[in-house]
């Protein structure tokens, strides 16, 4: 099928103009092939498509996923901690429909979430403190929710299919966003990693699936222990596809140790294949490069056939995936300071960047360093704007997710007192983040040539 194909940019009056002017006579055409399986209406490398479509769809290479568990009411099922989370289950399950409805504000029924469905799930799987878990709610927010299973229950789509890997121990999995949501300026972004189960808006615009590395030979049970899963003497098995183990075997010569986590030159496990991935997928070329295919589905990954340049990618990554579970060690070497005593409590308004060589509020110099304002001074009652120093400008622009990390995380906290664990928490995002920018520049310095090979 041939398609014609025309495009025009400017200023909206220009292109009123240009095309009050123009007819399809007059109009240049360019014609497009439209193929299957798209049927884009648009210009496209196909060259470059054959490239691209050589690698591991991610879909394929992690056969076992689904997107990220939908609550339908967060501000009943997603609470700030595992205690406040118990708090509302009990309170919710003593009342009445309808005074549970008003307490909570939850609103008219929708269709596939009732609060009387929701009540009755948690009085019949009988409520347990045991039940209140972890979910990875936004980029480096971990919050908590009751997690029955039950599809239309307390949580409108539990997601158990995946969720129940997630829950019992601290597996990994990796979080990807389908067809480039958050493209924008910002670019590709959509790529994550969590040790819990995570939500389906985890990104600006939703579309969050979970990939767990390990899947649970039990069914789930519901706790937060947090010892770490990894290999076949915990239950497990790993969620990666043959076809995919075979091509590393094949392509690098290397034997694929199912048991536990290899160090030998010979071996690779299941983790330095998730550790590739992530290394690939936060490669700034890879999302250049390839952006128009990750606009429209899952993203694929190529597989060098160079052992040394597999191992640097999976050390990169490895690298990465600590950062960002803010496990790495190099997150407690604090690069702010939060000199400025007060109360803590993000205000109206804020949180507010003021940039190196721009003046503070009140100040006669400029800033030699990035400062991330949590308030402004309030000369009646004597009080200073805190603030976090030393924030630098690329880390405070940093997006994920389609979220400027360090501002969302903050702005989701207005009115709250930010606690001493939240002050430094904070603090190890800025590290995460600068260490990731320094990574993803070493990760493209490490790859000689596109496409890898």
């Amino acid at each position: 099928m041939t398609v014609h194909y025309s495009e025009l940019f400017g200023l909206r009056k220009d292109k009123y103009a240009a095309l009050n002017d123009a007819d399809v006579e007059s109009t240049h055409w360019e014609s497009v092939e439209a193929r299957a399986p798209f049927y884009l209406f648009i210009p496209r490398d196909y060259e470059l498509e054959a490239e691209y479509e050589r690698g591991w769809k991610i879909t394929d290479a992690m056969p076992v996923h689904s997107v990220g568990l939908v609550t339908a009411r967060d501000a009943l099922a997603i609470q700030w901690t595992a205690e406040d989370m118990w708090e509302a289950v009990q309170a919710f399950c003593g009342l009445s429909e309808e005074e549970a409805r008003q307490t909570f504000a939850l609103g008219p029924d929708a269709r596939d979430w009732k609060v009387s469905l929701a009540q009755e799930d948690l009085r019949s799987s009988g409520a347990a403190f045991e039940k209140v878990v972890p979910v990875l709610y936004r980029p480096f927010d971990v919050r908590f929710t009751y997690y029955t299973g039950v599809t239309r229950g307390f949580i409108c789509r539990p997601r158990p299919e995946v969720a129940s890997h997630m829950i019992g121990c601290a597996n990994l999995g990796l979080c990807i966003g389908r067809a480039g949501q958050v493209m924008g300026t910002a670019g590709w972004n959509v790529a994550w990693c969590t040790r819990y189960m995570s939500d389906f808006n985890l990104y600006r615009r939703g579309g969050n699936t979970l990939f767990p590395l390990y899947l649970g030979a039990e069914p789930h049970a519901a706790t937060c222990n947090t010892e770490p899963c990894t290999g076949s003497s915990s239950g497990r098995v790993h969620n990666i596809d043959r076809g995919v183990l075979g091509q590393v075997h094949g392509t690098l010569g290397l034997q694929f140790d199912a048991v536990r986590v290899p160090d030998s030159d010979s071996t690779f496990g299941a983790e330095h294949v998730l550790h590739y991935i992530y290394a690939v997928l936060h490669s700034p070329t890879y999302r250049e490069r390839y952006a128009e295919f990750l606009k429209i589905d899952f993203p694929r990954i190529p597989l060098t056939s160079d052992v040394g340049l597999f191992r640097t990618l999976c050390e990169k990554g490895r690298e990465l995936v600590a950062l960002h579970l803010l496990e790495s060690p190099k997150v407690n070497d604090f690069i702010t300071d939060y000199p400025v005593p007060g109360d803590n409590v993000v205000a109206k308004g804020h949180p507010r960047y003021v940039a190196p060589g721009e003046k503070a509020p009140g100040a006669k110099e400029p800033l030699n360093e990035g400062r991330v304002y949590i308030g402004k001074d309030n000369p009646k009652e004597a009080k200073k704007g805190q603030y976090f120093d030393g924030v630098p400008p690329e880390v405070w622009e940093f997006h994920i997710g389609g979220y400027q990390v360090c501002e969302k995380w903050l702005k989701d906290r207005r009115g709250r007192i930010l606690s001493y664990e939240d002050i430094h928490h904070y603090q190890k995002i800025v590290v995460a983040l600068k260490e990731t920018i320094r990574l993803m520049a070493e990760i493209d310095a490490a790859i000689p040539k596109w496409p890898i090979e």
